[in-house]
């Protein structure tokens, strides 16, 4: 284990520090499900600073507010470079004629934060805040692979170093597909994301998010000394730290504005959004000297680019159909180039958006890349028009299927409601067949579209008549493919309970609510056949869960497909690993504080192996609350209700008898 440990820590350190991977993403995957299955097997050799701690505990009722031992200020910002001239020549009074070097780096567009290492333990990490007081987040800080829970080397007993959380633009694309899937408004860009997704009280959904940061600066230094910046980035990155790509040191305020004229050029190679550059004075031990006001270091400053922005002709409007049936239009450009790549397609959110905006098909419209990402049109030339315009309404049939198309309760998407439509279904297959789900490697999007096109599986029971002979006779496939593709269908029959629960694709049903879902009721049956007060009785599924649920299972189609995907041996009940229900069925369980003997994850792992299941708050229906050291407001809580509270060794003796 601890082998494994220092092997995946090493990888991290290739992948994210010096961007030069030695394995794939698949052989990483497999050493840290080898790690993950010996903590669960060896529950006494827990290392809190394993690298598995990064799925996120249990959600926090609130954050609690850290005061920075050194504030943390702002940049000021200039658009203009005249404003840069001005800039150096400022710090060139300031520092009595002497010549200043710089350092330029992108400028990170996220959510600026401090991190505190103490014995090289990371302990608190708080975000600006007001620049004196943040908030603490920690436990969603750690949720973060690149950034380190122990540094590397010999860093000083005590360490704040600052940089920024950010979104990477995959993340953020896959986040907002998955938003507007789910009928949700996307966000607007990568930095709304990142900063949304920090807010959040539950580490477990940060950690979906696939947040990112890198490191700048420092706020408490405990005696670490840096001559000059470019040296500190250097020191950061021996302590394990990323620093932002791209920096570079120029001699003179010339060479700074010639890197920030060749950074824009380079800045869709970063995976980062990047709104400019900073400047920042490269010698440190003249930062005393040039001073700050009360908001801002008079030692660097903040160049922002303007906003790359085309004008085009919008020529048609069309709706696409995505996995919950939710429609959405797509503005059709004349082609364009905007921030280095040619866009024919933009995304126009929805109906409302184009009212709003009063968006025309023959319209003159302004295009931009929606936080450098994804193409969006942000505006109409009214002067150009000419009167042929045309106002666009959204269909009242579905444009793949021609179904009806209804607008639920409290959404501003369309839907159309026929599971069968087969734009619907095959984003229904992709989401079954996903790693999250069922698993079935080699079921993408080229193969199902194939399926779905060839009319060979309705739905996803479907999925399991397909054999090798008719697998094989689809592009691309040949005998090989088509027998691993079996090979990995028929794998996904003995997956467990939950993962076919999530993969059936209930609105508002994630993976953690599968879980709860599987670990209450024991089987898909006992599920199908509950009433919304009976689902609603399952600590953190809400009303609009409950709804969702009840009304999926009302279905006769969907219960149908429960039946013909339990006759393909599919698993539709919940094991334990025993012949019948655990010794805790029925128990629920809130941790609070922290065990010694492992971690709350382990800890919840073995309350469900023995049948029980665990919660994140503390309520009248709660069975037990285990206490560990510095438990916090539960325990209070559990008092004050007369729930019964376990320490830890009462606790262990619940678990061995």
């Amino acid at each position: 284990m601890a082998v494994l440990r220092s092997e995946i820590e090493r990888h991290n350190r290739l992948y994210y520090l010096d961007a030069a991977p030695e394995i794939s993403d698949r052989d990483y995957d497999a050493l840290y499900h080898e790690l993950e299955e010996l903590e669960l097997a060896h529950p006494h050799l827990a290392d809190p600073d394993s690298p598995t701690r990064r799925v996120g505990g249990e959600p926090l009722s609130e954050f609690r507010q850290v005061r920075h031992s050194v504030p943390m200020m702002s940049l000021s910002n200039t658009y203009d470079a005249s404003e840069l001239v001005d800039f150096d020549r400022r710090l060139r009074g300031l520092l009595e004629g002497r010549h200043p070097a710089y350092v330029v780096e992108p400028k990170v567009d996220g959510v600026a934060v401090s991190l505190r290492y103490e014995n090289s333990s990371l302990s608190v990490c708080a975000t600006r805040g007001d620049g004196r007081t943040g908030d603490d987040v920690t436990a969603n800080i750690k949720t973060i692979r690149s950034v380190p829970l122990r540094l590397h080397g010999s860093p000083p007993q005590i360490l704040e170093v600052r940089g920024e959380v950010f979104m990477p633009l995959n993340s953020f694309r896959k986040l907002n597909g998955e938003r507007r899937e789910a009928g949700l408004e996307p966000f607007a860009n990568p930095r709304n994301a990142a900063a949304g997704s920090l807010k959040l009280l539950d580490p477990r959904t940060v950690a979906q998010r696939g947040l990112d940061a890198v490191f700048y600066a420092l706020g408490a230094t405990g005696g670490l000394v840096c001559a000059t910046h470019m040296e500190l980035l250097d020191r950061l990155r021996e302590f394990g730290l990323r620093t932002v790509p791209g920096a570079t040191r120029c001699d003179g305020m010339d060479e700074a504005l010639a890197r920030i004229g060749k950074l824009k050029s380079e800045r869709s190679g970063f995976p980062f959004d990047t709104d400019g550059a900073v400047v920042k004075l490269d010698q440190r031990d003249w930062y005393e000297e040039a001073g700050a006001t009360s908001k801002s270091p008079r030692w660097a400053v903040a160049y922002k680019y303007e906003p790359e922005r085309a004008e085009t002709r919008l020529n048609a409007i069309t709706v696409q159909v995505g996995r919950t049936g939710v429609l959405t239009p797509v503005a059709e450009l004349e082609p364009v180039t905007v921030a280095g790549s040619t866009v024919s397609r933009a995304t126009l959110h929805n109906e409302d958006e184009i009212r709003r905006r009063d968006i025309r098909v023959g319209d003159r419209v302004y295009v931009e890349k929606a936080g450098e990402v994804i193409p969006a049109v942000v505006g109409v030339n009214t002067a150009a028009r000419r009167g042929g315009e045309e106002v666009f309404t959204m269909p009242d049939a579905c444009p793949a299927c021609g179904a009806p198309v209804a607008r639920r309760e409290g959404e501003t998407a369309l839907r159309c409601e026929n599971l069968q439509c087969p734009a619907q279904l095959k984003r229904w297959l992709c989401h079954f067949a996903s790693r999250g789900a069922m698993d079935i490697e080699g079921l993408g999007e080229a193969v199902v579209e194939q399926i779905v096109d060839g009319k060979l599986a309705k739905d996803p029971a479907g999925l399991y008549s397909l054999d090798q002979v008719t697998l094989a006779g689809l592009d691309r496939m040949g005998e090989k493919s088509a027998a691993n593709l079996v090979a990995a269908m028929d794998s996904s029959r003995q997956r467990e309970f939950w993962r076919l629960l999530f993969a059936l694709g209930i609105r508002h049903v994630g993976v953690r609510s599968a879980r709860d879902l599987a670990g209450h009721f024991g089987s898909l049956d006992a599920l199908m056949n509950a009433d919304r007060s009976a689902v609603q009785a399952v600590p953190d599924i809400g009303p609009v869960v409950a709804e969702s649920i009840v009304g999926f299972f009302a279905e006769p189609r969907n219960r149908e497909l429960v039946r013909r995907l339990a006759d393909a041996g599919l698993q539709t009940r919940t094991t334990h690993g025993s012949a019948g229900p655990g010794p805790l069925q029925g128990k629920t369980f809130v941790l609070t504080g922290t065990l010694s003997s492992f971690t709350r994850d382990e800890a919840s792992s073995r309350i469900e192996a023995l049948g029980g299941r665990t919660a994140s708050s503390v309520s009248a229906k709660t069975s037990f609350v285990v206490a560990g050291n510095s438990a916090g407001s539960k325990l209070d809580k559990a008092r004050k209700l007369g729930v019964p509270v376990l320490d830890e060794k009462a606790f262990l003796d619940l678990l061995s008898g």
